[in-house]
């Protein structure tokens, strides 16, 4: 297993850049301000999505999906080539950012260099052609990782972008590719240098729903066997089920708890409200009381905080996947920023310190999180369904909220707080 993974990831957060959208050049360079604002914010690892060329066969949209790769060895000319890469990874080690990118194994576009070239190395449908499992990505066809040869040619595309300065990879739909492949490629990447192995795990649905029909798909569990973070998509049904309303908290707060209890030790979650998939927080929460409340309760999270380019402004319009649609800037809160930016640092100092994790209902929607073990302990209350009406907490609360800087002194019984509260005791 993974039992290398470092304990202060638990501590660290990512940012994750989708180029092609950052800026109306679609470029490495016209990005680089996404470096000075992660830094700014505290964040260590920039997450970019994926830089290869997109296939032009069956894409949907003008411009197609980055997770249709034409060329797994190649850098997408319209984002700068290998030069511009180049510059962006030089700029993000000067600050001391890591570099992580889409590693996209499951499938490739259906006129890649690899269709072409090893048809043998694909996943047949019925008709006897490559195809994918999924009818739903009809802009891909899908890998067969029976094949020895394309095992090796794919670790040693990963050798390739190891030696060139990548710190590390995000691997999409990593539980339909064989977790036997990944803990190959880890040893052998981390034969050139350490690397960070970040895998978006699917729904834990969707991984019965594949086994069913005859499909491999690992569980999260068995992922950090080659994976030091895995997406917290295990437990993301419960969570939006939560955030709509529909169903009690408590059954994410449980989730959290039976993570705990049933990964390895060393496993990292990666805790995140966005990311490009996802609806953007400030359009489902609005920008008031709740988004700060449900941004600060993932920050303070156990494992990994990971926000998506624009999130730190509330920006409500999620860039297109199929389109160019480069973020309106314009449209950020500043002060929504400024919050987020003193809320993560404060935070993430948190989480690096006190390791120990904690997290019950005091009422419908409202959260104490406790964070222990380092010496400053902290509770924290989070009003994540806007909840009025007294509260009664199982023990007194003194101490600094970190979020405002104020002194606290708060008896058993109080009226629930609107804003978020993280209390560091004493």
């Amino acid at each position: 297993m993974a039992s290398d993974t470092p304990a202060s990831l638990r501590g660290q957060s990512i940012y994750q850049v989708f180029i092609r959208n950052y800026s109306p050049e679609g470029s490495f360079d016209a990005a680089l301000p996404a470096l000075d604002a992660a830094a700014r914010m505290g964040f260590e690892i920039v997450y970019l999505a994926p830089v290869h060329p997109i296939g032009k066969e069956r894409r949907k949209g003008a411009v197609g999906s980055p997770y249709a790769i034409s060329d797994y060895r190649a850098i997408d000319p319209a984002l700068g080539g290998e030069a511009g890469f180049r510059r962006f990874l030089d700029a993000a080690h000067a600050k001391g950012l890591k570099v992580i990118i889409d590693v996209v194994y499951n499938h490739t576009s259906p006129d890649s260099v690899l269709v072409r070239e090893h048809p043998e190395w694909f996943w047949k449908g019925p008709e006897g052609k490559p195809a994918p499992r999924n009818e739903h990505w009809s802009d891909v066809v899908d890998l067969d990782h029976s094949n020895p040869e394309l095992r090796e040619y794919l670790i040693a595309t990963l050798e390739k972008w190891t030696r060139f300065g990548v710190d590390g990879y995000r691997c999409d739909v990593a539980s339909l590719v064989p977790v036997e492949f990944w803990v190959a490629a880890r040893k052998r990447c981390a034969a050139i240098r350490p690397t960070l192995w970040l895998a978006e795990s699917t729904h834990k649905e969707f991984v019965l729903h594949m086994r069913r029909r005859g499909f491999y798909a690992a569980s999260d569990p068995e992922l950090h066997e080659a994976f030091d973070i895995t997406y917290d998509y295990d437990g993301r049904h419960e969570l939006d089920e939560a955030r709509a309303g529909s169903k009690p908290l408590s059954a994410y707060l449980h989730h959290l708890f039976l993570q705990q209890c049933m990964y390895p030790a060393t496993a990292v979650k990666a805790r995140m409200l966005e990311n490009h998939d996802q609806l953007r927080a400030a359009r489902h929460f609005g920008k008031g009381p709740a988004l700060r409340n449900w941004t600060a309760f993932m920050m303070l999270a156990e494992g990994t905080f990971f926000a998506y380019m624009g999130q730190e402004l509330a920006i409500e319009e999620r860039p297109s996947l199929f389109e160019s649609d480069p973020v309106d800037w314009t449209k950020g809160d500043a002060a929504f920023a400024a919050w987020f930016a003193a809320a993560h640092l404060a935070t993430k100092a948190v989480r690096a310190r006190e390791a120990l994790f904690d997290a019950r209902e005091l009422a419908s929607g409202v959260v104490l999180v406790e964070r222990r073990g380092g010496g400053k302990p902290v509770a924290a209350l989070f009003n994540l369904d806007g909840r009025s009406g007294r509260l009664t907490l199982p023990f007194p609360l003194a101490g600094t909220d970190l979020l405002s800087g104020a002194k606290v002194d708060l008896p058993l019984s109080i009226d629930i707080p609107a804003e978020p509260l993280v209390v560091e005791l004493g």
